[in-house]
């Protein structure tokens, strides 16, 4: 299906031909309609599918048409990181090029200058604001925000929201915003906690759910079987008949990342390090390396597995097993997007192999086993169930161990505000297909035509409308 099949209005069409859309995801294809006739909606699908697009277009086309407060904000939609809160402000500022429509991006850790065109942007009433949960709590909780007349509350990868602690956030947010308004949740995975939240949040939805947590069909995956000793020998394996370019190394904890990171390093690979205690100005200039190819490789943390708009990654690495299924969708889905092809590589020592059954089971399939190199010695069995008493038996005394400081009153649902903190940015990459449809735009009015498929096709593009952007550096009111 395409986009000029949907009653769109030209400055939407517009900004859809400038940035070169024109095909339909399935995702698009199925929510767009029920979200354009203003029903609440939850959306299930996996990251990298076009889930942004889907519930920008319907909210942009209903500002275009009119109707709403010019100076009052009309949409919130809530990130749970700051990279992808940067992610949807991007794409926000492709689609809103030829309307009237203002947005601003309210996030942590930024200086003082970022904080102030916030303030600026909330004060004069920006139409969109695209915020991560603990930042748009600060501003209500100073009074720096007004909610009360929002028509439109979108929240993007709620799982992910609710797996860091903001399910309170969220609704102390709802609770500050009209009854009367449309209400978009999407979500990668369905857990009972987030039916909860549909419950209590959205009225009457629309349900739409496609793939469920499965791996993208153009992802090889394999996995090396090895001993932890034999995990560095094994990359270097990999990146001898092959470059080491565009490549994603994921590690379990922060502290290993940088142990990964230099140990790397003194074999001669080009690295970068991805991990919660680098600054803000530390990270944005890792993934500005990383996207114009000084670096070949990143080392990370679960920060990376979600929200990075990068579509030529072609290698996945996950160093550990990760505990979570949906966690090694995520993680592998940063490869093979956008309907390419790549490859997710897992070392799968022993203590991780009942972890990686799991997963095995999750997604119907037996991922492959390589073999390690010779020189690097044997490999040990992999035998899930042989390993599984040994496992469960550390899992007991952990358990007792949450026990004891559950006493003293350490419960873990505590650490939420501390995740809270560990958002990340991601520096902007280069629209081009916008660049390039943006320097094609002349002025005058909008014709149409009709193709061989009798689909309209746009020659001229209408000249475009001032708007205000609160994101810019600038001095202006």
């Amino acid at each position: 299906m395409y986009f000029d099949e949907f009653d769109f209005e030209d400055e939407v069409l517009d900004a859809l031909d400038a940035m070169r859309f024109e095909k339909c995801t399935p995702i698009q294809e199925q929510t767009l309609r029920p979200l354009m006739d203003g029903h609440d909606l939850i959306g299930v699908a996996q990251t990298g599918t076009g889930k942004t697009a889907a519930y920008l277009l319907p909210v942009l086309n209903k500002l275009c048409r009119g109707g709403y407060p010019e100076d009052a904000i009309n949409c919130i939609i809530m990130a749970p990181t700051r990279e992808l809160a940067q992610q949807i402000d991007r794409q926000l500022e492709g689609f809103t090029y030829f309307m009237q429509v203002s947005s601003v991006a309210v996030y942590g850790g930024n200086d003082g200058q970022r904080y102030e065109q916030e303030l600026r942007g909330m004060a004069k009433g920006a139409d969109i604001i695209v915020a991560t949960p603990g930042r748009l709590i600060s501003h209500i909780n100073l009074g720096n925000i007004d909610l009360s007349k929002v028509s439109f509350f979108i929240l993007d990868e709620a799982d992910r929201m609710l797996d860091m602690g903001f399910y309170n956030d969220i609704m102390t947010i709802a609770k500050q915003l009209p009854k009367e308004r449309q209400t978009m949740l999407f979500s990668a995975t369905m857990p009972e906690e987030i039916r909860r939240l549909a419950k209590e949040i959205l009225n009457n939805p629309v349900q739409i759910t496609l793939a469920l947590a499965k791996p993208a069909e153009g992802i090889t995956q394999q996995a090396f079987v090895c001993h932890e000793a034999q995990k560095m020998g094994i990359v270097s394996h990999i990146f001898e008949s092959e470059s080491s370019e565009r490549v994603i190394l994921f590690a379990s904890r922060k502290s290993k990342v940088k142990e990964i990171a230099i140990a790397l390093k003194r074999r001669g690979f080009n690295v970068g390090e991805m991990h919660s205690d680098l600054s803000q100005s530390e990270r944005d200039e890792i993934m500005f390396q990383y996207k114009s190819r000084k670096i070949d490789m990143i080392v990370a943390t679960d920060i990376l597995a979600r929200g990075i708009d990068i579509d030529d990654i072609r290698i996945v690495i996950n160093y550990d097993v990760p505990r979570d299924c949906d966690d090694y969708i995520h993680r592998i889905g940063r490869t093979a997007r956008a309907g390419s092809k790549g490859r997710a590589i897992t070392f799968v020592s022993e203590e991780d192999q009942e972890f990686f059954k799991r997963i095995e089971d999750f997604i119907e399939q037996d991922v492959a086993k390589m073999d390690i190199p010779a020189a690097l010695g044997s490999a040990p069995e992999y035998a899930p169930e042989k390993h599984k008493a040994s496992v469960k038996g550390k899992k007991s005394a952990k358990g007792r161990n949450s026990s004891r400081n559950s006493s003293k009153g350490g419960s873990k649902r505590r650490s939420g505000a501390n995740r809270r903190n560990k958002e990340v940015k991601e520096m902007p990459s280069p629209k081009t297909g916008f660049e390039a449809g943006k320097n094609e735009a002349a002025a005058g009015e909008g014709a149409q035509q009709s193709d061989a498929n009798g689909r309209k096709k746009r020659n001229n593009r209408r000249y475009r409308r001032p708007r205000k952007n609160f994101n810019q550096n600038d001095k202006t009111d």
